[in-house]
Formats: structure tokens, sequence, C-alpha cells
């Protein structure tokens, strides 16, 4: 087996956009990420499946983007159904608590509904939805370098037991 390519980051996220122009306000004019790409396609390259769209990208400061597909027929993606709202969202980093006050108001202001701040300990955070329905939470990482060192050693141990103690539920409920 060759040896395992280091992953260096995040290029891009994508997801499906009711409407490129209204997701185009949000995120550069309320959220401060610059639109940075713009590809428009009657093909998807990688099938030749005819699908007209736009495929739109927003540069975060470290180089990543969160990207959106317009299929133009006013649809956005379906929450998952086996799924609660809460778990399939993306966090984005900020470099302070001030900064995530500060993007809590404006999120506030603009008449989004924001959850949070909450404290899970290595991270606080807040929780808003886009206008396509897409989860996005704004994270500050918070600890020490001992409290971040302790959660990477027991990483394993912890995901271990959560797989027998789920396969033990799972039994149980049988």
């Amino acid at each position: 087996m060759p040896a395992i390519p280091q992953v260096l980051g995040l290029h891009h996220f994508a997801w499906r956009c009711r409407d490129a122009e209204q997701t185009r306000a949000f995120y550069e004019d309320l959220l401060g990420m610059r639109l940075v790409h713009v590809i428009q396609a009657d093909n998807v390259p990688s099938t030749g499946e005819y699908c007209p769209y736009v495929h739109i990208f927003f540069e975060m400061a470290d180089g990543s983007n969160i990207a959106f597909f317009d299929l133009g027929d006013d649809q956005c993606a379906d929450p998952s159904p086996n799924t609660p709202p809460w778990v399939n969202h993306i966090a984005l980093r900020l470099a302070s608590l001030d900064q995530l006050a500060a993007m809590k108001q404006r999120l506030e202001a603009a008449g989004v509904a924001v959850v949070g701040v909450t404290d899970h300990h290595f991270v606080k955070s807040i929780y808003f939805f886009d206008p396509n329905g897409f989860r996005l939470e704004f994270t500050v990482p918070v600890g020490t370098k001992e409290q971040h060192e302790a959660y990477n050693a027991s990483a394993h141990t912890r995901l271990a037991e959560w797989t027998s103690d789920k396969s033990a539920r799972r039994m149980h409920k049988d």
C-alpha cells in the first residue's frame, strides 16, 4: 500500500442553494466572505449530465471556500428526513470571543435567529441557518493547550467506549 498523502486542509465545501444572488448577499454582504469564483455551465464536467447550473465560491481568510450550486429551479437541498436539523452543519472559525459576539449581534440585527453562545468546553459557538436552510456554526477555540492535548490523547479510547455502549444499547433494544 502506498503511504497516505497528508490532507492539507479544506479547499471547499459545496451545498445546493435556492438562489445564487440571495446566497451571495448572505455570505458576502452579511458574513463578509468574498465571492471569488463563479462557474456557469450546462453540463456537469464529471458526468457529462445536462444540468444547467451556476457554482459560486466564497473565500475565507485561510484560502478555503464554501461553495453553492444554483440549479436554476428555485429549490434548495431538502433536510435529511432521518436526521435532526442540528446535526448536519459546517463550523467556521473566528479569531476571538469578541468577534463571536459581534457576529451574533450582526446576524440578529439582520433578523437571523441565532442559538448560543454555547459552551462546548473546547469551543464556544453560535448556530444559525442561511437562507437555504443550511445550518452554520461560528466557533472560537477555548481552553488550554493541555486540555486540547488531553482531548487528543483520549479520543480513540472515548470512541471505543461509545462504540461498545452503542452496541450494548442496540442489543438491549432487540
